[in-house]
């Protein structure tokens, strides 16, 4: 019977990263500001590998690769998602990134749309989201004239919130939030504004104003976001965002709820409690230990399955251009 494949994190050192993805999640960290755990990727600068079964040591993008059953046979070249978490101690840098379109074109891979989801907030916690020009001209005059309080809008975000980021988007994760990212694959960043810090060489970090300005959406529409949630005993699945690159939802279980397929595979992250993943093949039982920071990819091959326990679950699965 498949198994799931449960992944190593890969850490990334960013200067507005802390230590909380060791004090909150119990993760084994390396020297530094750690502020990206990339939980389930493929991408090339950060690649995760299996952790149990048959296929433990590979990389995710040789699975991709060599092993496209597993995934349905899904076409692309590229795994297309990537699941971070993310410990903001200070302001990430003021960014946007491009549709694939743009990014195909100018970087070599594939936009970048998102959605967050707060896993925490310190009081009075704030993100940029959008903006307030009217016209590409105005959006470019306001970002010359460092205009930036008039230009970006910021939000009060509390834990539970949930934003989705198009490409496009003007945004940035404010100091004191954590939170979990399902995005599309790709690692390409254009600054437009980085609060003249400087980075560890002493130099100010690049900017990239004429590609924000070429792919920024102008003016800004919020998404409108269609949150559904279905009660299942006591267990609830909220249904967060649907779109072409990915489906979002949490899973809260408490007791026991089962599960069916319904994409070609799907990637879950265990973002609080403690519980099991109960597989069956019509004779016997398979169960695996689930825990807060355990993040895992159910193959094309299960069909169904069982969580019991008391958890918070986000899960993912590609949409359908992924």
């Amino acid at each position: 019977m498949e198994q799931p494949l449960f992944l190593a994190p890969v850490f990334q050192e960013k200067i507005w990263g802390g230590d909380k993805l060791n004090t909150v999640f119990g993760y084994d960290l390396p020297e530094g500001k750690i502020g990206e755990c990339w939980a389930i990727s493929a991408h090339k600068n950060g690649t995760c590998h299996v952790e149990n079964g048959p296929y433990k040591g590979k990389k995710l993008d040789e699975l991709w690769a060599n092993n496209r059953e597993l995934f349905g046979n899904a076409e692309g070249d590229v795994f297309p998602l990537l699941t971070k978490i993310l410990d903001a101690n200070d302001d990430l840098s003021v960014q946007v990134h491009p549709d694939d379109s743009y990014g195909l074109k100018h970087e070599g891979e594939l936009g970048k749309t998102e959605c967050w989801y707060v896993i925490d907030a310190e009081e009075g916690a704030e993100i940029i989201y959008g903006h307030h020009a009217t016209s590409r001209e105005e959006l470019s005059q306001m970002i010359e004239e460092g205009r930036w309080d008039d230009l970006l809008r910021r939000i009060k975000v509390k834990k539970g919130d949930f934003f989705h980021v198009p490409s496009g988007t003007i945004h940035a994760i404010g100091a004191g939030i954590m939170i979990l990212e399902t995005q599309q694959s790709s690692d390409t960043t254009y600054r437009v504004y980085d609060y003249d810090r400087k980075g560890d060489d002493g130099q100010t970090r690049e900017l990239h104003i004429k590609q924000s300005v070429d792919v920024t959406t102008v003016p800004h529409h919020d998404p409108k976001l269609a949150i559904k949630q279905t009660n299942l005993g006591n267990s609830s699945i909220t249904e967060y965002v649907r779109t072409p690159f990915f489906n979002v939802y949490e899973w809260l279980i408490s007791g026991v709820t089962t599960f069916k397929q319904q994409a070609n595979y799907t990637l879950v992250s265990v973002l609080e409690g403690a519980g099991h993943l109960v597989l069956t093949d019509g004779k016997e039982e398979y169960s695996y230990d689930l825990a807060k920071g355990s993040h895992f990819i159910l193959p094309n091959q299960i069909k169904s399955w069982r969580l019991e326990g008391d958890m918070q679950l986000i899960a993912s699965e590609p949409g359908e251009q992924a």
